[in-house]
């Protein structure tokens, strides 16, 4: 398959405990993980009772050589003013970290791994399936 895939914080933490994003992530050219998904990972691993062992076993997950973490710039921006007007327009409001998530992956064109329905609202977004 050899396309780039972008990871939601759930698409990480799925395949951290079972597995399922699997198969795309060991096809995948490239993967990238949005700052803000790694914030958002970081923040849940200072909020659990396992911070050592899950920053571990990210660390390993960040080794590989195909994972790489994706910095918004200004140009994404752009895409989330888009993609943040178009929403308003329908009335569909979903979370401001998954509006940035979305804007990097339309930005890029990197199909995204996420189980979170919200981002059903934005049909232009390349989803990649488990």
């Amino acid at each position: 398959m050899n396309k780039p895939l972008i990871l939601d914080t759930n698409a990480y933490s799925d395949f951290v405990r079972s597995l399922k994003w699997k198969d795309a992530i060991s096809t995948a050219g490239k993967v990238y993980l949005p700052l803000i998904v790694i914030g958002e990972l970081k923040a849940g691993f200072l909020s659990g009772s396992r911070l050592h062992h899950n920053e571990q076993i990210f660390e390993q997950f960040l080794s590989q050589g195909n994972v790489l973490p994706l910095i918004p710039d200004l140009q994404t921006s752009h895409y989330y003013a888009l993609v943040f007007a178009d929403l308003r327009a329908k009335g569909v409001h979903i979370p401001q970290n998954d509006l940035w998530i979305a804007a990097l992956a339309l930005q890029h064109g990197f199909w995204l791994c996420t189980s979170d329905t919200h981002f059903d609202h934005i049909p232009q977004l390349l989803r990649a399936h488990p």
